[in-house]
């Protein structure tokens, strides 16, 4: 599948999470795991990234997230 360009929205550090919004106004949920080449700890809300669609078992998931 091909990435797919967002921004961070949102980070919860102290849970290991955050939220990617997209240019169509998709939310994708994401976790610490998800973060293969940036270390999740770098990540902050407002950088670009891009990443790969998932469906996890609350709805859509980001995988594969990296910086732009």
């Amino acid at each position: 599948m091909a990435p797919v360009n967002g921004t961070i929205k949102r980070i919860v550090s102290g849970k290991g999470f955050g939220f990617i919004a997209t240019g169509d106004g998709s939310e994708y949920f994401f976790h610490q795991s998800a973060c293969n080449e940036t270390p999740f700890d770098e990540l902050r809300e407002g950088q670009a990234v891009t990443f790969e669609k998932g469906q996890g078992p609350k709805g859509p998931r980001g995988e594969n997230v990296k910086l732009a």
